[in-house]
């Protein structure tokens, strides 16, 4: 339902600008007719843009960009928490400006939304953390299930971006959701994929001829450096703007500005706007042959995409860049068709085909998730024999984009923060051990008056030093003693043991997982863990069987340590 609503509000947003009415019905993929306002169409998407960065300034400051690092932000440095206005601020802000003419998309607000509704509903029925993390990918997935009507994509794009734990669990409900998701969209919004693309012309991959998979080969390639392209485009034109004087309000207006005389310039040389808003109309035509006539006119629509596009996030715009990678993609995947097939005139290359791979393989090299993107133009062609040059052209994209940086356009947002986030969902098999397999020191106990050095320790050497545990006349327990703080103070003389020891250790038993000690780290601080015997947490010295530190659980399993763990460090 959020994504239907979202839909009609950039509906009414558009014909309120374009044609100076009042109305919900917009069909993306044809054209916006030529506006009445003619020239004064320029100040069209500044006026929209003043409005975002009113919105964004006072009411919801992460609304500003594309969405889905903000999401990711959230999962891995939030503890799950996006504030509730968000799903407003973001579906009023990105609606107007795409519906004003600013080039962004509508896949990324969605994203942010259906997070932070999760996330918000997650508070409110107290759910335990993995189940939140969960409910906020469901959110995700479920909404660009709904936008383009791709039920198996929106999960994948949940599974590949979103979810820390991948397990039946954490899968099922995002199953769950895409699927209602994709079916309440299609109640209001019909059965059919975002573009329509004509299948007989798929049917030549069916046949793939060598000098054909070579030519996708290097489809990918080229795909994988303009994807590098422009996710670097958009972070140079955020510097750029940030350094300009003046304000948020100046800046973006300024870019929309822009944005606004690029629309009007096209208008009066091509009869289209083009670039405006999220394009489908003008991937749609290049899904139909209608651009197959210039070469020309395909690179420059791909260049100006780009550079609207940046334009208008660089400026602080809000709204997603998963659209506009489709259209870049469409427009130059038909442009490398047309070329090779007129290099060698028998190759199975066409501009439809090509359009459809470039489409995929652009969402994948730079969002990262290159499952997703093929998977989502499969379901949209519903044609199984498109499969072999998606796998090959996204594949290829992706890992030109990889070797040049391990950043995707999502990441890069977050990098530049200093947040790390994962490249990776993996078991790690330490996480289910218990704690007494990472005991590496031995344990004395020891009189919490005891001179330095204690005599207990004269049987030890000093490359084997054990953990002390101080104890008072009663057997309880007074302080602990990592071995490293013994080996550091081994050579000290003229101290108190007392005054080694440390407080902040918490009792547990003996089998508990490191997953749940890693927990204990993150909330409580505790470094030092009293393992108990007979499976309960010890209360005196007595009930001690061994003493871990998680520094010794680091070594072993590779696991961050607590300082990195409360930096944020990927892999926690």
């Amino acid at each position: 339902m959020g994504a239907v609503a979202f839909r009609r509000l950039i509906a009414l947003f558009h014909n309120v600008f374009f044609a100076g009415r009042f109305s919900f019905v917009y069909d993306t993929l044809q054209h916006t007719a030529a506006s009445p306002w003619g020239v004064w169409i320029i100040l069209a998407p500044a006026i929209g843009g003043l409005g975002v960065a009113w919105m964004v300034k006072n009411f919801a400051p992460e609304a500003k960009g594309h969405g889905v690092p903000e999401v990711m932000d959230a999962i891995y440095y939030q503890n799950g928490y996006m504030r509730p206005q968000v799903v407003l601020i973001k579906a009023v802000a990105s609606s107007l400006n795409i519906g004003s003419g600013g080039s962004v998309g509508r896949e990324g607000p969605i994203i942010q939304m259906g997070a932070a509704f999760a996330a918000n509903l997650s508070r409110w029925l107290r759910l335990e953390a993995w189940q939140r993390y969960a409910l906020i990918a469901a959110g995700a997935g479920g909404g660009i299930a709904a936008t383009f009507n791709t039920p198996i994509g929106g999960m994948l794009f949940a599974v590949e971006l979103m979810m820390p734990e991948i397990s039946a669990r954490t899968l099922v409900p995002v199953m769950i959701a895409t699927g209602t998701a994709t079916y309440v969209s299609r109640l209001f919004l019909g059965h059919h994929p975002a573009f329509i693309v004509p299948p007989l012309h798929i049917a030549a991959t069916a046949s793939t001829s060598p000098e054909a998979f070579f030519a996708y080969l290097l489809l990918g390639l080229i795909i994988g450096l303009v994807a590098l392209l422009f996710m670097r485009s958009i972070y140079w034109f955020e510097d750029r703007f940030d350094a300009l004087p003046g304000n948020y309000y100046t800046r973006h207006v300024l870019g929309m500005l822009l944005v606004g005389v690029t629309l009007y310039l096209l208008l009066r040389t091509t009869g289209h706007y083009f670039v405006e808003g999220v394009g489908y109309a003008t991937v749609q035509d290049v899904l139909n042959g209608r651009l197959e006539a210039s070469v020309l006119l395909l690179l420059v629509l791909a260049a100006l995409k780009l550079l609207v596009t940046s334009l208008t996030l660089g400026s602080g715009g809000s709204g997603g860049v998963f659209s506009p990678s489709l259209f870049i993609g469409a427009t130059l995947g038909g442009a490398f068709a047309l070329v090779a097939h007129g290099v060698d005139p028998s190759l199975e290359l066409n501009v439809i085909t090509a359009a459809s791979l470039g489409m995929a393989a652009m969402v994948g090299a730079g969002t990262g998730a290159a499952m997703t993107g093929a998977v989502m133009i499969f379901e949209m062609t519903g044609d199984y024999r498109i499969i072999l040059p998606l796998i090959v052209v996204g594949s290829v994209a992706y890992a030109t984009r990889r070797l040049i940086t391990a950043d995707t356009i999502y990441t890069l947002k977050l990098t530049r923060r200093g947040h790390d986030v994962p490249e990776s969902r993996q078991s790690n098999l330490y996480l289910d051990l218990p704690a007494r397999e990472f005991v590496s020191h031995a344990c004395v106990q020891v009189p919490v008056d005891a001179p330095w050095p204690p005599p207990g320790l004269r049987r030890f050497s000093p490359a084997g030093l054990p953990h002390l545990l101080l104890v008072d006349a009663h057997g309880a327990i007074a302080g602990v003693v990592p071995a490293q703080r013994v080996a550091g103070q081994w050579r000290a003389r003229g101290l108190e043991t007392r005054a080694l020891a440390l407080d902040e250790w918490q009792a547990v038993a003996a089998d508990t997982l490191i997953v749940d000690l890693l927990g204990s780290v993150r909330r409580e601080g505790a470094e030092t863990f009293l393992l108990g015997r007979d499976g309960a947490a010890p209360t005196v010295a007595a009930d001690v069987e061994a003493i871990l530190v998680w520094s010794d659980v680091v070594q072993a399993a590779g696991l961050p340590t607590r300082e990195r763990m409360h930096g944020g460090t990927a892999g926690t």
